[in-house]
């Protein structure tokens, strides 16, 4: 098997979730195989988010390549990026990173097109929603992202920061988000709806209204596994 890196902390709620994820993985199929090692680095959620709302790229793709650099000469033999926003700079610090690395974006897309999804509905980050790195690679594929309303991303974004990133989970939130979700799919057709942010399958934890809630950390846990046990 081969020694596993991930970045986490970003933020920490979904980090343990991924954790959990892998884990599990190995109970319930590979439980012969025992159990990956997985190297964490936790990093500081503040710090990221500081590059974001500045759009300081160049610095955001230094602070992530230091970090894989760290978890490499640690032991790692590949990593991820336990969270959608950071994968703004995905394809820079790919270019550039010791070990390979699996995008969390890409392993969606294609459990997208395993399932021959046509029109998709994206949450996450007011960032992920409104710029075009998390819709590009299902656009090349022939599928459509629709994103929600300015003020739904409004909505959605203060939840995220305010509670969910926290561990907050509300009944109230949870209505919120998902009456966004009905519109979408009453006003605009979405026949899916991808979770681009790895903390809200902690609070949208099933599928509604006859469309998949596409987990992208469920998503990403799967292809994590997949590859540690590639030779």
């Amino acid at each position: 098997m081969k020694t596993i890196g991930i970045i986490g902390g970003l933020g920490p709620e979904s980090t343990v979730d991924y954790y959990k994820e892998i884990i599990a993985a190995f109970n319930a199929k590979y439980v012969e195989m025992a159990y990956p090692e997985i190297i964490i680095y936790s990093a500081n959620l503040n710090e990221l988010m500081k590059f974001v709302e500045t759009k300081n790229w160049s610095r955001l793709s230094e602070w992530l390549l230091k970090k894989i650099s760290s978890i490499h000469r640690a032991g790692a033999e590949f990593a991820v990026i336990a969270s959608n926003t950071p994968h703004i700079v995905f394809d820079e610090i790919k270019s550039k990173s010791p070990i390979s690395l699996l995008s969390i974006i890409e392993e969606t897309c294609n459990k997208a097109q395993e399932m021959d999804l046509k029109n998709i509905g994206l949450m996450g980050t007011k960032l992920t929603m409104e710029a075009d790195f998390y819709k590009k690679p299902f656009i090349s594929k022939g599928i459509s992202v629709a994103v929600p309303s300015e003020e739904e991303q409004q909505l959605i974004h203060h939840k995220l920061f305010s509670e969910i990133e926290l561990g907050i989970f509300k009944d109230s939130t949870r209505e919120k988000l998902l009456a966004i979700a009905k519109r979408m799919v009453d006003e605009e057709g979405i026949d899916s709806l991808i979770l681009g942010c790895t903390e809200l399958p902690l609070i949208l934890t099933e599928s509604k209204y006859g469309i998949p809630f596409l987990n992208t950390t469920a998503i990403h846990c799967e292809s994590i596994v997949k590859h540690c046990l590639q030779d």
